[in-house]
């Protein structure tokens, strides 16, 4: 679970995608090497658009739910304990597979 008091920013139709995605910061401050560590929460059949990872290579982490990352034209299961490695460069999307239960994954992303 996110720890408590920290407040998402609900980001609606991210990347062109569909519904919302609760994203909860769990590193506020710097963490070097670290750029970001971020809880999401997807709604039940949401979709986060495609979208090239421009800044910071990224690794993406399943925690609950079932769904699916694309990463440069190719499928991967997002499920709790899976790994998504994302290149700097590469191109993501994620789709919930459910329509009944929100997909949680952590994003961590690491200075270049």
């Amino acid at each position: 679970m996110v720890p408590e008091g920290i407040q998402p920013d609900v980001r609606r139709d991210l990347f062109g995608g569909r519904g919302a995605v609760k994203v909860y910061n769990l590193a506020p401050q710097p963490m070097a090497p670290f750029a970001a560590a971020l809880w999401c929460e997807l709604d039940p059949s949401g979709v986060v658009g495609r979208h090239r990872q421009e800044h910071f290579p990224e690794l993406v982490v399943g925690l609950e739910g079932e769904g699916e990352a694309t990463v440069d034209d190719q499928l991967v299961p997002l499920r709790p304990g899976s790994v998504v490695p994302l290149p700097l460069g590469s191109v993501l999307a994620i789709r919930n597979g459910r329509d009944d239960a929100p997909l949680r994954y952590l994003i961590v992303k690491a200075r270049a």
